[in-house]
């Protein structure tokens, strides 16, 4: 995906986009379990990008339905869907996400796969419209199992599965634009053979009508000599 200036600041190590990571994770967990570090702030974010890119490039590529994204992928769909039954994932709510009551029905969720989901707490970009692509007004941090649970959710209930079709739609677009140059390419290059063909034939023609009058101008001096010899041989008589 392409992501905006914003995402290369994080990756350039731009202070303020490492605070607002932080800060994100401090207010997550708490203030005691959580110590603001820039190196790991940074690791962190690194990380986060690296994660985003190949995902997006995953449901881009193959059906989303299809996919599984963890050994436990049932097990998680499973306790989400009980926990969050109604909630919208299609164009998520951050307020369902981040406000003070939603984290605390969150908190006991995200714990309960400690030890289950390897790295469950870190820090993950996840979309909110999941129709679109990782772009600054569009993405947020979540804890990768949050962005387990809604992205498994996604991709079985359907909600994926626009991207797909979208990406997939315009690399039909191109195939067919670059058929349609390569065409355009050959019967460019079969008028040019046809008109140096046509150039040459007219040439061998030509050359054959000089052909012709060479010879009709030999027979024409072939029949003076003849009547030359005629009346050279009369006079003789």
């Amino acid at each position: 995906p392409a992501f905006t200036s914003s995402w290369e600041k994080i990756a350039s190590g731009s202070l303020c986009s490492l605070y607002f990571l932080g800060s994100f994770f401090w207010l997550l967990y708490g203030q005691n379990n959580y110590c603001l570090n820039p190196d790991i702030e940074m690791a962190w974010a690194m990380r986060a990008m690296q994660h985003a890119e190949v995902y997006y490039k995953l449901i881009s590529s193959v059906d989303p339905q299809f996919l599984k994204l963890t050994k436990v992928d049932d097990q998680i769909y499973s306790e989400f869907r009980k926990n969050f039954e109604k909630l919208k994932i299609d164009v998520l709510d951050p307020e369902e996400l981040k406000s003070e009551s939603a984290k605390e029905k969150w908190r006991p969720f995200c714990l309960k796969f400690n030890g289950i989901v390897e790295d469950f707490n870190y820090g993950t970009l996840l979309r909110l419209d999941c129709s679109q692509g990782y772009t600054e007004e569009n993405t947020i941090f979540a804890p990768r199992i949050q962005f387990f649970a809604i992205e498994i959710a996604r991709n079985r209930e359907g909600c994926n599965k626009a991207v797909y079709i979208s990406v997939q739609d315009k690399e039909g677009e191109k195939e067919v634009n670059n058929g349609g140059e390569k065409r355009a390419d050959r019967g460019e290059e079969n008028t040019k053979n046809r008109g140096e063909k046509g150039v040459d034939s007219g040439e061998e023609k030509e050359e054959g009508i000089n052909r012709e009058e060479k010879t009709d101008k030999g027979g024409e001096k072939g029949e003076e000599a003849d009547k030359d010899i005629n009346r050279s041989g009369e006079k003789a008589m």
